[in-house]
């Protein structure tokens, strides 16, 4: 059995829930491989995947398939990001009220082990700084408690496409040392250990010590203790350096999440996602299929 990332790449949940549940009932789905454009296929049939991980800001459009997710017979957990930082660096997200109600709701149906959170980044600003995250977060696990035990963390990496986005909008990059890095993150566990949430580290093995966790976001161990009879292999899939994640298969897409987040990694901007969406079809055997063929096979 495998395991299926839905998806580290974009935000399927929020914006292509109707084509994730067709792939479901035709037991499988395609994506591009994003450095050669070669087309990979994998089931998505009860009996071959073990469990879903759903990564996204917005459950809503996706909640009302869940009825016949778990009908199907089909394991999932989600993975559901929620920062509350200023609206120049998350445009588009919902409300943090909202996702709060969301991951609410969600622990009620599914159960709190389930919803795992991430204050992922964590981006320290003129405007956002360690003063900003102790009250933001403090308040974020204070609403939180009881709808979640898991909380993953890390600070934004300075790269390319970060770096032409904040010069596009006229922001300052994010900057923190190594040691205030350090800090921040121990007392956000401490705040968290005290409402019942675990805080780790996602590919940041600097952070690791006291109350913070190794971070593994799809994660063998997890998914075991949650449903113990999986015949689950053991493969390690990292995705970068410090990555502790087991092997699983990614079935989104980039440049493809309207969301609008400044710091994204997998977005270009909101305009090149939205772009990219326009092709989008959904009974497309592919998220976003190439631009030269138009609309996906089917």
């Amino acid at each position: 059995m495998h395991l299926i990332s839905a998806s580290r790449r974009t935000d399927i949940p929020a914006f292509y829930s109707d084509w994730f549940m067709e792939r479901i009932r035709r037991g499988s789905a395609s994506w591009l491989n994003p450095y050669s454009g070669a087309v990979a296929t994998v089931s998505l049939q009860p009996c071959d995947t073990a469990a879903i991980v759903f990564w996204t800001r917005n459950f809503a459009p996706m909640r009302k398939h869940l009825p016949e997710l778990a009908a199907r017979g089909h394991r999932f957990l989600i993975h559901f990001t929620l920062t509350s930082l200023p609206r120049r660096y998350e445009s588009h997200v919902p409300s943090a009220r909202a996702a709060i109600a969301q991951m609410h709701a969600l622990a009620t149906e599914i159960g709190p082990d389930r919803v795992l959170w991430r204050y992922d980044p964590i981006l320290v600003t003129e405007s956002c700084d360690r003063s900003f995250h102790l009250e933001n977060f403090t308040h974020l696990a204070d609403s939180l408690q009881g709808a979640t035990r898991r909380c993953s963390v890390s600070f934004t990496q300075i790269y390319g496409k970060l770096r032409r986005s904040f010069a596009r909008q006229e922001v300052p990059l994010p900057s923190v040392g190594p040691e205030e890095r350090r800090e921040l993150a121990g007392e956000l566990a401490e705040i968290a250990a005290a409402r019942g949430i675990t805080l780790a580290a996602c590919c940041s093995d600097d952070l690791v010590e006291g109350r913070v966790e190794k971070a593994r976001c799809i994660d063998r161990e997890a998914i075991l203790a949650i449903w113990p009879d999986l015949a689950l292999g053991t493969a390690a899939g990292p995705t970068r350096e410090q990555c502790g994640c087991s092997r699983s298969y990614d079935i989104g897409a980039y440049d493809s999440c309207p969301h609008g987040c400044l710091y994204c990694y997998a977005t270009k901007d909101r305009d090149t996602a939205h772009q990219r969406r326009r092709r989008h079809d959904p009974a497309g055997s592919v998220l976003i299929p190439p631009a030269a063929e138009g609309k996906g096979a089917r």
